[in-house]
């Protein structure tokens, strides 16, 4: 992925305030806190008398917290529970235990007529650009939907504030009456931005923001989301599985397998010596421009591919234990019966595994 920009590579670069720029725990208060946060889906059988037979476990316990203007990337396979967790950080889906703090507020089980004001605070982007527009309406009457909703009244009107919008996502403020159909993905997803900000939320929760657009798009969306965070002090929850995207626009990172939270670091910490297997094996699938690197006596040495063997174990039947260990190169008796605890392995940098790596 060409054209973005590259981020500080250095520790010791000055962070901005509340920014940890990748390097450990978030700064100052929190934003958001996720405790144990679990959603399982019930398989019902059955047309006349349904009956739940068992369970999808999507999200078992998942804990994290993001602090105001950080960057929280979460990463992980189709299907590890990536997206479940995002819906219910901006109550889509109930969760089914656990508990959501957003700005002191508990919003877990908040009503919906409760949770309207909160709205304005808590935004989301969706993964298609497609989809997500109304093909019916036109860009003004999308992005000027949530002064409509939330019965909010600007200085010069709703079309001039909207126009505004979409200046600020770098399209012209003269498609006010265009249909979505008249622009293409990366311009119909410039336009759902100008609709998250619109109400100049605190934070905003990006699934896939860029995953459905073509390569030589995606850069330039990147570097307006990291435009935007610098210019309005925005918080980003950025869900994805392409490891290169999240290192250039996240502080810190989270890794999920299978449901589960399996580590946690600051983004220069975790690309740098990634504590669980997992988080080894996904790394050693980002392509690199340098396959070759060099050991410390200065010889010439290839970069391992991990190929992990088997296949994702089902949901409905997770393995006990540890999750991973049906697929660990490193798995031992203890990885089948005791489930590793999500620990500190270095300053910052938490990891679910009995036997880690780079310790």
């Amino acid at each position: 992925m060409t054209g973005v920009r590259e981020g500080p590579q250095d520790a010791s670069v000055t962070a901005e305030p509340g920014r940890p720029r990748g390097n450990g725990t978030p700064a100052g208060d929190s934003l958001l806190t996720v405790t144990g946060l679990t959603k399982h889906f019930p398989v019902m059988r059955g047309i006349i008398f349904r009956r739940a037979v068992g369970q999808v476990r999507a999200v078992d316990d998942v804990s994290f917290s993001v602090a105001p203007g950080e960057s929280l990337g979460v990463v992980g396979e189709s299907g590890c529970g990536k997206t479940t967790t995002a819906r219910m950080i901006v109550r889509l889906v109930e969760p089914t235990a656990g508990r959501i703090v957003f700005d002191g507020h508990d919003i877990t089980h908040i009503r919906q007529g409760a949770m309207r004001p909160l709205r304005r605070e808590i935004q989301m982007i969706f993964q298609d650009p497609y989809s997500s527009l109304n093909p019916r309406h036109t860009v003004g009457s999308i992005v000027g939907a949530p002064f409509r909703l939330q019965k909010v009244k600007t200085e010069r009107g709703i079309k001039r504030s909207v126009q505004e919008l979409l200046e600020l996502v770098g399209l012209n403020p003269e498609h006010y009456n265009r249909y979505p159909y008249e622009f293409s993905g990366g311009q119909r997803q410039r336009i759902g931005i100008a609709r998250t900000l619109a109400l100049r939320p605190k934070l905003i929760v990006a699934d896939e923001p860029v995953s459905a657009l073509d390569v030589s798009i995606q850069a330039q969306v990147i570097n307006l989301l990291e435009d935007l965070q610098n210019e309005l002090g925005l918080t980003y929850v950025i869900i994805a599985h392409d490891l290169s995207v999240i290192r250039h626009v996240c502080d810190r990172v989270a890794v999920m397998y299978l449901g589960n939270l399996v580590e946690l670091a600051g983004r220069d910490d975790l690309y740098a010596r990634p504590r669980h297997p997992y988080t080894v094996a996904l790394l050693s699938a980002v392509p690199s421009p340098e396959p070759v690197g060099r050991t410390a006596d200065g010889h010439r040495e290839r970069r391992e591919r991990i190929r992990l063997t088997g296949d994702v174990p089902s949901p409905l039947n997770p393995p006990p234990a540890c999750r991973f260990h049906t697929r660990c190169w490193k798995a031992q008796d203890i990885c089948k019966t005791e489930p590793p605890p999500l620990v500190e392995r270095a300053p910052g940098h938490l990891a679910a595994c009995h036997f880690p790596e780079n310790t």
